[in-house]
């Protein structure tokens, strides 16, 4: 737990702090932030801190920033991404797709390109639900993580945030 915590510190926390500490606006972060934690999401594995530099570059916030909430809340990606696919086949009237681990394994185990076909519909649809998802979540996001950051105690937590012999 004491790693998690670290990597959190150091990736997350910590250029968070900076940026604040450097002129960014709460409101500003706070997009960057939003956005970051909702491409990180994104229902198609390998892709998703590519997609939020290009969206970051895109509406002028700040990379790092983005790029921390990404990596932050990719664990998110993996619990979300067969409700991705449920959703996106109950919007576009698919067939829903029966997922289990053991059947996976097996499809994967015989070949990752094939396997990467078979669900290339299912997985077009969860991009459908992410699509109709993503602004509101960012949105959400955005209007809970804004007021939070312009209250943040910056030496406060700067301090606590230093690594031992840091000075």
């Amino acid at each position: 737990m004491a790693k998690v915590r670290e990597v959190l510190r150091e990736r997350v926390v910590a250029p968070v702090v900076q940026q604040l500490k450097q002129g960014v606006t709460p409101e500003k972060l706070a997009l960057s932030l939003a956005l970051g934690v909702v491409v990180s999401v994104m229902p198609i594995l390998g892709i998703t801190t590519l997609f939020a530099i290009a969206l970051s570059a895109a509406f002028r916030l700040n990379p790092a920033a983005v790029v921390a909430a990404n990596y932050a809340a990719y664990p998110l990606q993996i619990l979300l991404y067969i409700p991705f696919f449920q959703l996106g086949a109950w919007l576009t009237r698919g067939p829903p797709i029966p997922f289990s681990l053991p059947q996976v394994k097996a499809e994967l185990a015989v070949g990752i390109w094939p396997t990467v076909l078979k669900y290339a519909d299912a997985n077009a649809r969860a991009m459908v639900a992410w699509v109709a998802l993503a602004p509101f979540a960012t949105w959400i996001l955005f209007l809970l993580l804004r007021p939070l950051l312009a209250k943040l105690p910056l030496d406060r937590i700067e301090r606590a945030t230093r690594k031992p012999g840091d000075s």
